[in-house]
């Protein structure tokens, strides 16, 4: 049984990754309609890559966001992040649902809508690596690997309600009411966890601060001139998880529709049962950490994901829909392991005084710059190699980076 201290705090850590993930599943499902509003209706298809082009730029704001708001959490205190970045992340959000239209503010539309994304994508950055370090910091020796993994588990509870939301709506209202004003609902609904996430950071109790958390250095200075090494370093272990993450549960979705003939709502429930499948197993692997080391669960994990990927790609790249779910579920089984795993490594292999802002650089590197070119580079690669199955040998390459990546940390589930 959880204490009710251990519920608060490991609500107070995960809400944030519910919102930026709630986000994303309600703007990527909205997004035709969000570039019908806000962009000049001459070519509907410029309104749709000028949609995504904006949450791109949100995206790629998130390594500078995870220096604003690692700085902030390495010398104020995980408190004082978290609470920014939870309300950097719940106002955009709720503006973007009131934000009138381009037939109301003309070109000013679409500005403000790239400002507030930005404003997002600079929240995004620090949020998910501060709340992680917060949570482990806080469990202590013997849990800190599985209530690492409920920060991770927060995310794809994030996607999954942005989904849900998205289809009730599209379900219950007409397709000219979903278009006028009913996609503006999750956004303005989104304020309501932002407020209910900022109060519950707002009390938590700071953890005591420790000599090195007062440091005259700046946090990001004095990672870039002493631990630039560990920075790669957390980038190649995050970077199998980035790259995998993406291609699983992004583009295979477009995938399994274009090269296998898989119909659009078919592919999205081959795809909420594989996240449905990743919770608890994600939270599986941490616990399992716990117990019996870290570092060869992960290096197990990667060296199947190297010699797996083709062989469960070629498993989706068939006509039976229990070939394809087979397929999605090794790849499940193996991400849930470095997905449940990784913010437990992180952080026991960071000094205290700079862990927010190095572990904030490593992530956001795989995450902001490799994870979110993968789609693009996925479909890129099929086209000129013409071959379906060629995203595997990218899983393949980021499979290799972090494990190579892993044999430099240390054993560390069972340090004080």
């Amino acid at each position: 049984m959880i204490p009710p201290s251990t519920r608060r705090i490991v609500a107070a850590g995960t809400i944030g990754n519910v919102l930026e993930w709630y986000d994303f599943a309600i703007y990527g499902y909205f997004a035709a309609t969000i570039g019908r509003t806000f962009f000049p209706a001459e070519d509907p298809v410029a309104q749709v890559l000028a949609a995504f082009g904006i949450f791109a730029v949100g995206y790629l704001m998130r390594p500078l966001g995870g220096i604003v708001v690692g700085h902030i959490a390495d010398r104020f205190g995980r408190r004082a992040a978290l609470t920014f970045s939870v309300m950097a992340m719940a106002v955009p959000t709720f503006l973007v649902g009131v934000l009138p239209g381009y037939e109301v503010l003309g070109v000013a539309a679409p500005v403000v809508l790239t400002l507030l994304r930005v404003i997002q994508g600079l929240s995004v950055g620090g949020e998910a690596t501060t709340a992680f370090v917060f949570l482990v910091e806080r469990a202590g020796p013997g849990r800190r690997g599985a209530i690492g993994a409920l920060a991770s588990c927060g995310a794809n509870l994030g996607m999954l309600s942005g989904s849900a939301a998205g289809a009730l709506l599209a379900t219950a209202m007409p397709a000219s009411m979903l278009d006028a004003w009913g996609w503006r609902l999750p956004f303005v609904l989104g304020l309501l966890v932002g407020v209910a996430g900022y109060f519950l950071r707002r009390h938590i109790a700071e953890a005591p601060r420790t000599a090195a958390t007062g440091r005259h250095r700046l946090p990001l200075v004095e990672t870039l001139r002493e631990h630039w090494l560990l920075v790669l370093r957390l980038a190649g272990l995050a970077s199998f998880n980035a790259i995998g993450f993406y291609l699983v549960f992004l583009y295979a979705v477009s995938w399994l529709q274009t090269v296998d003939g898989v119909a659009p709502a078919r592919a999205l429930g081959f795809n909420t049962a594989s996240m449905l499948l990743l919770l608890p197993l994600m939270f599986a692997m941490g616990w399992l950490s716990d117990r019996i080391g870290r570092k060869r669960l992960l290096l197990a994990a990667t060296a199947l994901g190297f010699v797996g990927a083709l062989p469960l790609f070629w498993l989706m790249h068939h006509p039976h829909p229990a070939m394809i779910l087979l397929g999605e579920a090794g790849f499940v089984l193996i991400l849930a392991t470095v997905l449940g795993i990784m913010p437990a490594t992180m952080v026991e292999a960071t000094p205290h005084g700079v862990r927010c802002t190095a572990i904030s650089l490593g992530y956001n590197i795989a995450f902001g710059i490799m994870g979110g070119l993968t789609p693009l580079a996925a479909a890129w690669l099929i086209d000129r190699t013409t071959m379906d199955l060629s995203p595997a040998y990218m899983m393949m390459v980021a499979a290799a980076i972090s494990f190579a990546s892993i044999l430099t940390f240390r054993e560390s589930y069972r340090d004080a």
